[in-house]
């Protein structure tokens, strides 16, 4: 099962609970279990995994981390245990950041076997990769890929993006700053990010049972990052990752105009009868496949970036302040764009 379906499902049953039969025959309602007990056990068992298991990095390990040897370099989990017995834990090799969620802060580890050397990843980009998602108590894989698929980050209204505890991996690590190919064969990246992140249940999928994966139990997904497009949710000519205004990962509490629609859902962001793409300025650049990146102003960003036969085409946001009040025009009430 692809990890976009099995999202569509967890947006479904996530607000349900799980009926089993009374005696008598009726349903029962099994109310879900305490967040906090769930996140104790889930930490438990995640540290116990890092701390008995051991990633293939000697293979890795045999050429230099940004060669092309390794750009199909894929991870592999085992257990320390005889003719492994001396190796390195993942426990000693993994970073960890703090996701605040639901009133929790939950410890999210990652392996980060490569950064990456292209682009950053935002919480509301498309993500191009390839992933493998297991179980932490048998590293039963219940989805994967065979070729790259690609995923957005954040999920808005009815379309589903990854779980949380994924979304906040992928953007510690950078896309691939190349690609190659050979006799119209399929795409070689060069330079990804490599990775792994070990997911608490809630950050995952809590109560939703996986195919031979119970309910409650921690997963984790392998990956390497191949791509990133920036996304515009509203279209109107600022991307999402900019509409986070307060900068916290949630684009959804930031409603400049006070309408009780998010900005980045909001095509007109400070309510002043004018579009918030008519504020704004626009640029474009054109560059050949391995040319050096264009350097932007300092109120100029990437707003889209295509590619047709080596050629890339980007496209970028300028965003003005004509007053010289400190507030960008399309967020400034009292500034009208001129016509």
């Amino acid at each position: 099962m692809k990890l976009r379906k099995i999202l569509v499902l967890l947006l479904i049953v996530s607000a349900v609970f799980t009926a089993c039969e009374k005696d008598d025959g009726g349903p029962e309602i099994t109310p879900l279990r305490d967040a906090t007990e769930v996140y104790e056990e889930d930490l438990e068992d995640i540290e116990t995994y890092l701390q008995t298991h051991f990633y293939n990095y000697e293979e890795f390990q045999e050429n230099s981390p940004y060669s092309l040897e390794n750009d199909a370099f894929r991870i592999v989990f085992d257990t320390i245990a005889g003719d492994n017995a001396d190796k390195t834990p993942l426990k000693d090799m993994v970073d960890f950041k703090i996701v605040p969620f639901d009133g929790i802060d939950y410890k999210l580890y990652y392996l980060k076997v490569r950064e990456g050397l292209g682009d950053v990843v935002h919480f509301s980009d498309q993500a191009t990769l390839f992933y493998e998602g297991s179980s932490t108590i048998d590293n039963y894989v219940f989805d994967g890929v065979v070729n790259e698929e690609q995923f957005n980050l954040l999920t808005v209204g009815s379309s589903s993006g990854v779980v949380p505890g994924f979304q906040q991996a992928l953007i510690e690590f950078k896309t691939s700053d190349s690609y190659s190919t050979e006799d119209d064969g399929p795409i070689s990246y060069h330079n990804h990010g490599i990775g792994a992140v070990f997911i608490p249940s809630k950050l995952g999928f809590f109560n939703s049972a996986l195919q031979g994966v119970p309910n409650y139990t921690p997963v984790i997904f392998k990956f390497n990052l191949y791509r990133r497009a920036i996304l515009d949710h509203d279209e109107d000519g600022i991307p999402t990752f900019m509409e986070d205004r307060d900068e916290n990962g949630d684009a959804y509490d930031d409603d400049t105009n006070g309408n009780f629609t998010p900005d980045f859902l909001d095509n007109d962001d400070d309510g002043d009868g004018y579009f918030t793409k008519d504020e704004l300025e626009y640029g474009e650049y054109t560059i050949m496949v391995g040319d050096p990146e264009p350097v932007f102003a300092e109120n100029e960003f990437e707003g889209s970036r295509t590619e047709n036969n080596g050629v890339i085409t980007i496209k970028t946001v300028i965003v003005t302040d004509r007053d010289g009040d400190g507030i960008p025009d399309y967020l400034d009430i009292d500034t009208i764009p001129e016509i």
